[in-house]
């Protein structure tokens, strides 16, 4: 992924992309869906609560033996991608701030997680050897517009 996946009216969006961000991926897509669309402060609040263990994010597609949470569903509480996520969504606040658009009219236009690179570590095994463990990367992708 060398860029931004939409183009967009410059004049009227503020975008932001975070990369190699070290969450699970399953995670960060879960929690892009669920903010696609929402206005910029209701998706800081939902992050928030998140975080604080308050409410769930409801998963449709990584559900296998997840528990189900009251009003959601099966759910998780993803606090590690989230607080990523809502460091991507500050971001493009500020950049939307660097411009002059009114950040708090503005809702999420687009938001998307993309794999990124995986890196190999050692990890310890029994009688002194080693297996080999991936660690996946991901992109993170916010494109923020004014709502009219």
């Amino acid at each position: 992924m060398n860029g931004y996946t939409q183009q967009t009216d410059a004049d009227t969006t503020a975008r932001a992309l975070l990369k190699d961000s070290d969450i699970s991926p399953k995670h960060a897509r879960e929690i892009c869906r669920s903010l696609r669309g929402r206005k910029v402060e209701s998706a800081l609040d939902f992050l928030d609560n998140v975080i604080a263990l308050k409410k769930p994010v409801a998963f449709r597609h990584y559900n296998k033996q997840v528990t189900h949470k009251k009003g959601v569903g099966p759910g998780r509480f993803p606090v590690k991608a989230a607080a990523t996520i809502k460091k991507a969504i500050e971001e493009a606040q500020h950049n939307a701030e660097y411009k002059g658009l009114d950040a708090d009219s503005m809702r999420i236009h687009t938001i998307s997680s993309h794999r990124g690179q995986a890196y190999n570590y050692s990890r310890p095994r029994a009688h002194g050897r080693s297996g080999q463990w991936k660690r996946e990367r991901v992109h993170i992708e916010v494109i923020l517009e004014e709502v009219k």
